[in-house]
Formats: structure tokens, sequence, C-alpha cells
């Protein structure tokens, strides 16, 4: 992997974007007191160089509420029987192929997965077990827990 140098533009640029991506880039470099011009080939270089991984709509499930229904979001701690590598790549690759798995944690020590999922309803969630751990046969245990009110969610990375 190629290294790149981030000097303080970079990082506040790096982090103006994290907090709103939708602005423009005259937007951006006012806030940032750089030229326009500068401002896009900063954005650029970062993106090539894969620190942007992607840029996306962070939906309002408060909202969406009103007119989808509440969902049902759980934490999913799973342990696994066998952990060797070829084992835990296969279930990682089962599961963050899954729309209803939102994250995928590889963690240590207790469970070999921490999931966070998002279905429409209980049943949806049963359905899920079963496609994911009841027909897995490496599954030995799986312990969710339901989200009753999400107080805080914050994808934004400290950077400074």
């Amino acid at each position: 992997m190629e290294s790149i140098h981030l000097d303080a533009v970079d990082i506040r640029l790096l982090d103006a974007l994290q907090r709103d991506a939708s602005q423009t880039n005259q937007q951006l470099a006012a806030d940032l007191a750089i030229s326009p011009p500068t401002c896009l080939r900063r954005v650029q270089r970062l993106r090539a160089a894969g620190l942007i991984e992607r840029e996306i709509a962070l939906l309002s499930p408060e909202r969406l509420s009103a007119v989808l229904g509440h969902g049902l979001q759980a934490v999913v701690e799973v342990s696994l029987d066998r952990q060797d590598a070829a084992s835990l790549d296969a279930f990682e690759a089962r599961v963050i192929a899954n729309d209803a798995v939102q994250q995928c944690w590889r963690v240590s020590p207790g469970p070999d997965f921490v999931l966070i999922v998002a279905v429409r309803d209980m049943p949806g969630y049963q359905a899920l077990t079963q496609r994911l751990f009841t027909a897995d046969a490496n599954v030995r245990n799986v312990k969710a827990f339901f989200s009753l009110k999400r107080a805080k969610f914050e994808p934004k990375l400290p950077l400074g």
C-alpha cells in the first residue's frame, strides 16, 4: 500500500467531509479557507489513496418508522465451534453477504463475532437466524440483545 502524507488541511478536510459530505466543493473550500481547485485536488487525492472509502446518506430510523414501521435492531454475539482461519473466513463471508447485517466485527476475547442486524420484525429476525446461524453446523452459540432505543449513532472517526 502506498504511503500518503496528511497535513493539517487534509485532516480538517477529512473531518469536514465526515460531518457533511454533501457540501459543494466551493462550500468546503470556503469553510477551510482554501481555493476550490486546491480543495478538489486534495479530495481527489484522498479518494485515490483510499482514505475516503465511500459517501452515503444516513437515514433517520425515527422518521422512517412512521412510514415503514419501527423495525427491529439487535446486537448479536456469535461463537463458533471451530476458530481456524478457514472457518472464521467462511462464516464472515456468509454474514456480510446478508443485507440485514449492518456491521460485522470479529472480536476477542469472548464471542468470535459481534453483528449489528436490522430486520423488519421478529419473524424477520427468526428467518435471519435460520439462514445464518441454525443452518450452520459450526455455530455453537448465539446471544442477541434487542435494541429498545438508539441513544447515539456517530460513524465519525476521531482525527486529532
